[in-house]
């Protein structure tokens, strides 16, 4: 059977929608799937076995010059590609208006959530078939639901795997050098400054690691998050800043490392799926239904009335909370982050690495 997915964006979204592709490959001999995804993310359905074909889409390109893309052919091209293949299912797994529009443009039965259960209910009008799904389940959770109903299999909810060939992206990407340090990843950037890990935070986390015998490494994705970088790397002597590095680079360098710290950020759910040991941080956002998902993660919240806010601005107005590092005093902001300090994620982050339990107790994730 040839089934379609449609889940376009964002990063972590589309990591969410992979154990649901392991559970129903593994309960339906002959499932093989294709997948239509944002151009920025095709790395990452493909390093599942059981994606063949992966179609890009440019939706947050085309958005910004909608006359030019219908000029230029690119969406002609890209719906021409779409009907190339019929299939015996399509399913979207997003739920929203362009999700559904791209379900109906390919050939087949599509398959979506029911207009109680799905972010824009409009797109159902795009489905032949609807089911319902609770709200109250983690995104992970919600599309393996879906999948489970659409190929009518019990769904084992106490399992849960990614599906990804590790060894692959392992062995495709550099090993450390023998005899060297192991080292963290720094996951700092984020779109919403809500949710920005105070950057003096950072520096003292950086020299915590560094005094426990590891080296940090440090991403950036724009020029914001490259001078942010600098600027925890120039607070001790061990930190690197890397290069731009692709998705797959980076999925390399998670595996490689001893684990990671993040804000709420896509690449935190690549940690997750990579069962990498990481502690994530979160102030304005609520982890209960989007946060990391699977072995090893750990999530520290904020007790503040007023999180999680959900703003991208934080809109806290209470007494000024301030902290002190390395001689220099700070009002911390967020105000929510001042109750996760640089001490308390070193001692989750080591607890994790030395094997201990992640946020989800008494689950077994699977590789």
């Amino acid at each position: 059977m040839r089934v379609l997915i449609v889940k376009v964006s964002s990063l972590g979204d589309v990591i969410h929608t992979l154990p649901a592709v392991t559970d129903a490959s593994r309960a339906r001999r002959g499932l093989r799937f294709d997948w239509v995804v944002e151009e920025a993310f095709t790395e990452i359905p493909a390093w599942h076995p059981a994606v063949d074909k992966v179609i890009p889409v440019a939706f947050r390109r085309w958005r910004k010059h909608p006359f030019k893309t219908w000029r230029s052919g690119e969406y002609a091209a890209f719906r021409d590609n779409l009907k190339r293949q019929h299939y015996d299912l399509v399913i979207d797994a997003q739920g929203l208006l362009k999700s559904g529009l791209i379900s109906r443009i390919a050939r087949g039965l599509t398959i979506g959530l029911s207009d109680r259960t799905i972010r824009e209910p409009l797109a159902t009008l795009f489905y032949n078939v609807k089911y319902a799904v609770s709200w109250q389940q983690h995104a992970v959770e919600r599309v393996r639901d879906l999948f489970s109903r659409t190929f009518n299999y019990t769904l084992d909810h106490h399992i849960c795997d990614y599906g990804l060939d590790t060894r692959r992206l392992r062995a495709a990407s550099a090993a450390p050098v023998p005899g060297a340090r192991p080292y963290l990843l720094f996951l700092h950037g984020t779109t919403w400054e809500s949710k920005l890990w105070p950057l003096p935070y950072w520096q003292e986390l950086a020299r915590l690691a560094n005094g426990n015998g590891y080296d940090v490494k440090v991403l950036w994705g724009n020029d914001e998050e490259f001078s942010r970088a600098q600027a925890i790397a120039g607070a001790s002597g061990n930190v690197q800043v890397l290069d731009r590095q692709s998705l797959g680079a980076i999925a390399g360098l998670l595996l490689h490392s001893a684990g990671a710290v993040a804000v709420d950020t896509g690449l935190a759910h690549l940690a997750a799926a990579l069962t990498v040991p990481t502690v994530s941080l979160y102030g304005a956002s609520d982890p209960t239904r989007t946060g990391t998902f699977g072995r090893r993660q750990r999530h520290l919240r904020s007790p503040l009335a007023c999180a999680p806010c959900r703003q991208r601005l934080c809109t806290y107005e209470g007494a000024a909370l301030e902290d002190e590092f390395a001689g220099r005093r700070f009002t911390v902001s967020p105000a929510c982050f001042r109750a996760q300090p640089p001490a308390l994620v070193w001692q989750q982050l080591a607890d994790l690495i030395g094997g201990g339990p992640g946020t989800l107790d008494g689950l077994f994730y699977a590789r």
